[in-house]
């Protein structure tokens, strides 16, 4: 992947994402996807927000808030990468990269993109075939947003208070077209 052509600036939103290296997985069970939430909770909720994420087998989607000074949060992925890529060796007897190279970012200009954005990631397993619902995707922070589960790493409220409620919120996420991944099209990755 090409390099990280984005300044981060304290206070803005970005959809910061990775993928396996050779577009292989990154996470093989349970356990991997529930590591690396620990590793974030370790790593990033220090410098970051955590607005929305999921997580696919073979990539991630974090949208955060920059909190600190923008030169921290390149070293912190960068230790949070490590961390993840040695416990993944380790476990599976492995060597080498995990990930595609560094971590990515696109920033989000508009509070418009942002709450697409959110739609866009927690749709993420269902436009890749990997469930019916949003809600059955348990490494996503959708649950979080509907009330069915109450986590302690994402945000909700930045995005949440766009809306009327959290019904509101996932009748909007529901409602998605193929046409309103027009809208937030500049924010994916390839």
């Amino acid at each position: 992947m090409p390099r990280r052509g984005v300044e981060l600036r304290a206070g803005e939103y970005y959809h910061i994402y990775n993928r396996g290296n050779n577009r292989e997985p990154i996470f093989f069970e349970r356990e991997n996807y529930l590591f690396f939430l620990r590793r974030v909770h370790q790593y990033l909720v220090p410098i970051l927000d955590v607005v929305a994420y999921c997580l696919m087998p073979t990539h991630y989607h974090l949208v955060v808030q920059i909190k600190s000074q923008p030169s921290e949060v390149s070293g912190a992925m960068m230790r949070f990468s490590v961390s993840y890529t040695k416990a993944i060796n380790k476990r599976y007897d492995r060597v080498g990269s995990v990930f595609q190279g560094a971590f990515q970012a696109k920033w989000v200009d508009s509070d418009a993109y942002l709450v697409q954005l959110s739609r866009y990631v927690h749709l993420n397993p269902m436009l890749a075939g990997y469930g019916g619902v949003p809600e059955e995707w348990e490494y996503s922070s959708y649950p979080e947003y509907i009330g069915l589960r109450d986590g302690t790493l994402p945000k909700p409220e930045i995005v949440l208070s766009q809306f009327q409620s959290r019904e509101a919120y996932r009748e909007f996420v529901e409602s998605y077209a193929s046409a309103d991944q027009q809208t937030v099209r500049h924010l994916l990755f390839d």
